[in-house]
Order: structure tokens, then sequence, then C-alpha cells
């Protein structure tokens, strides 16, 4: 696993921006070989997307042949409504850049049979050949999409009730009324983020510091779905100074050694 250790917030967005602008560049998409791209939601990803937003309006970037695979979506509320996953992706992504609708994909929390949903998601994602690059944030809790404490690790798309935690932290987008906020939410699984050829996760603020720790130097375990990602490949964790607050110094020092050449 990579740590990339940016000074601030705008660094780190930047950094992952032009990563995955890189990666999309260097594959070279075609309609008949796209570029799967894994979408993850919530604040710490706004960045990365203005970043991947401004790329394409200088032209250094094409979304033209990529194709997403969003990690989660609310179950019961309306796509319209303006804090659901689907209205969050077109506001703050999807209608700034070239994407074809079509090569959307999110999951759908209003289906009628939701178990069969999560099946033939992970089913599209296979048919597509698998997702290339997997963007995600980690929640305070070391949670990686709504795979939260105790989630396997092998798990995959599925029905996920929200825990109480969660829900009290995700109250702020509904204005703090905790009976607005659903219990429960479709989510990729754990597995189906292992199955990327490459992970890229944000991860910023003195909040989120317990879950880097936990995610660095910690043990596999499922109570920290995020620590995951020491079994992967190709893992990248991309944070700001203040996530590594937790962080030995010998740790911190050793990533900023080896990262420094890289950078």
């Amino acid at each position: 696993m990579r740590l990339i250790i940016e000074p601030d917030y705008l660094s780190l967005s930047r950094w992952a921006a032009n990563y995955v602008a890189a990666k999309i560049n260097a594959a070279n998409p075609t309609p008949e070989k796209p570029f799967k791209l894994g979408c993850p939601t919530g604040s710490s990803p706004l960045g990365l997307y203005k970043g991947l937003i401004e790329l394409y309006k200088k032209g250094q970037v094409s979304f033209e042949n990529v194709i997403t695979f969003n990690m989660d979506e609310y179950v019961g509320l309306p796509e319209d409504h303006p804090e659901s996953y689907h209205s969050f992706m077109w506001k703050n992504f999807f209608s700034h850049i070239n994407i074809k609708k079509e090569n959307v994909h999110i999951l759908n929390g209003n289906a009628e049979d939701l178990r069969k949903e999560c099946a033939e998601y992970e089913k599209a994602i296979q048919e597509a050949g698998g997702i290339d690059l997997f963007m995600g944030g980690i929640g305070p809790d070391g949670h990686i999409a709504f795979n939260e404490p105790g989630s396997s690790l092998t798990s995959r798309t599925r029905i996920k009730d929200l825990t109480s935690d969660t829900i009290i932290a995700n109250s702020r987008f509904f204005n703090y009324d905790l009976d607005l906020v659903p219990r429960t939410a479709l989510t990729v699984g754990v597995g189906t983020v292992m199955d990327a050829k490459e992970v890229l996760i944000v991860c910023n603020g003195h909040n989120k510091a317990r879950a880097l720790q936990a995610a660095i130097e910690g043990g596999v375990s499922q109570m920290w779905t995020i620590s995951a990602l020491q079994m992967h490949q190709h893992a990248i964790i991309v944070c700001d100074e203040t996530a590594c607050d937790e962080l030995k110094v010998s740790t911190y020092r050793y990533f900023k050694d080896i990262e420094k050449d890289n950078l």
C-alpha cells in the first residue's frame, strides 16, 4: 500500500485528480475497450471531482469512453431527491464532464427486488471486465462504502442497515433531522472493491486520523474494513497532514521518505 501525504485538502485532491486522469489517459480507452471507474460520494471526494472537472475543461482528460460504477445508494430515497447519490453525482461530477449517460451505473435504491438489483450490479461489473480504478473515501470508523465495522472482508454488493454513527454523521445532509436519514442502503462489498485493479482512497481531517492509523498500522480486521486494502496489490491512500495525527512518527517519516521522489 502507498500512503501519499499532502499538506492540505486542496493538495491531496489535486494529487488524486491528476493520478486518476493519468490512469485514464494511459489506458487510451475506446468504445470497444472503455476505462471502468468506481465512484464514491460524500464530502471527501468533492475536491477530487472538482479537480477532474478542471482537467476535463482544460482538455487534459476525456470521459467519453469511461464507464462508472458508484459505490452505494440509499434505499427508498427518490432518485431526484437532492440527497440521493444519483443527484449528488450529477450535480458534483457527471453534468460537468463529457460522460455518456448510458455509461453511468448507480444502484437503484427503489428497485422492486433489492437483492436482484445487487446481484445484477455485480454481474454488470463483471461483464464490463471489472473495475480498473475504484476511488473511495474513509469513514471515521474506518468503513469503506457502507461496509461498516463488522462487515465481511469478502462481502459483495448487498443491502446494508446503517449504524447509528453513520446515520448521525449523514444527518448533516438532512438538516440534522435524524428522522429524515434513510436507515438502509445498497452498497458494493469490500470484496467488490478489492477486485478492482487499483484502489485510490482520499482521507482528510483529524476526524479520520484513527481510521487512517488502523488502515496503515493496524492489523487486517473486519472492524476497520478499510484495513482490507493492506492485502491489495495496488492500493493508494492520499491524505492530508491532519489525518496523520495518530500515526507513529516513524511511520509518517517512512512514507514521506519513500514517496519523496514520486510526488
